[in-house]
């Protein structure tokens, strides 16, 4: 079973490179984030093309803003949308959904940025990984969480710490409050097949980040022990963040139990140009 996550950042907008995506990649399960759509308005985009090639959808979208889906030929079964009894910022946004396919309980999810340390929204993210935490754990035994997490795990998942110092998505807290959530059982799949190598999974559109490989981990998948230890393969699709129109995210993949393109490498195709210090763009 091949199961994908990626942060389309608009899924109207990036549905020029979505379906010619599926009809190569062919993954099972593909978790999606930043869709930007209503319910209503991604039923009516996508259902018809999706259904044509095989796929049951879980949705959970808001106009404009947010918005996570569950796309899944291997079964779709028990969906919940969002997280029962988690914060809003006030009120709840489309940032998650689950349903259990092939057999696995998964989740999609897109974790709230943060924007600048100690502000109310970054206390609303580590409230909302909370939440995430406790609903994982008392869950089936055989999940994965897929998405967004909005926080680079630990400095090798950033191409230079120190440019990051001062900005969200590397501060203590968050690393901490995803540390808990991996606490109740999961793992980094490709961290864990990949422990030393450089792989990103997001590049800011903007100064060339990504022709110059300045990027961040960002974008995970998280399974239980019984899950990860079938894991055949787990690669970043590099190539999808290439060309025309691309997202500023890539796909994650993880193939279970059988890699149909082998075990081929951290990402896909390697980068060619290897970082030095720079600045974020956003930096004075």
């Amino acid at each position: 079973m091949r199961v994908a996550t990626w942060n389309v950042n608009s899924v109207k907008q990036r549905l020029p490179r979505l379906l010619p995506w599926l009809d190569e990649r062919a993954p099972d399960v593909v978790c999606l984030q930043e869709t930007k759509l209503a319910d209503d308005a991604f039923t009516a985009l996508l259902v018809g093309p999706l259904a044509e090639r095989g796929y049951e959808v879980a949705l959970n979208g808001e106009v404009q803003w947010n918005g996570v889906a569950i796309l899944s030929r291997v079964g779709l079964e028990d969906v919940v949308r969002g997280i029962p009894d988690g914060p809003g910022f006030p009120d709840p946004e489309a940032r998650a959904v689950s349903a259990t396919c092939g057999g696995i309980r998964v989740h999609s999810v897109y974790v709230p940025n943060g924007r600048e340390p100690d502000s109310d929204h970054y206390h609303y993210k580590l409230a909302w990984l909370a939440a995430l935490r406790d609903n994982v754990a008392a869950g089936p035994e055989e999940v994965m969480v897929c998405g967004d997490v909005n926080i680079a795990p630990t400095d090798a998942d950033v191409f230079d710490p120190a440019a990051y110092e001062g900005h969200t998505h590397v501060t203590p807290p968050e690393r901490a409050a995803l540390a808990e959530l991996m606490g109740v059982g999961l793992h980094d799949v490709v961290r864990d097949r990949w422990p030393t190598e450089r792989v990103f999974s997001y590049w800011d559109y903007r100064a060339g980040m990504f022709h110059k490989d300045l990027g961040m981990r960002i974008d995970l998948i998280l399974a239980s022990s019984p899950v990860a230890g079938r894991a055949a393969a787990a690669w970043v699709d590099r190539q999808a963040r290439k060309g025309t129109g691309p997202s500023d995210h890539a796909p994650v993949i993880v193939d279970l139990d059988d890699a149909p393109d082998g075990d081929i490498g951290p990402v896909v195709p390697p980068p060619s140009v290897r970082g030095k210090t720079a600045k974020l763009p956003q930096s004075p």
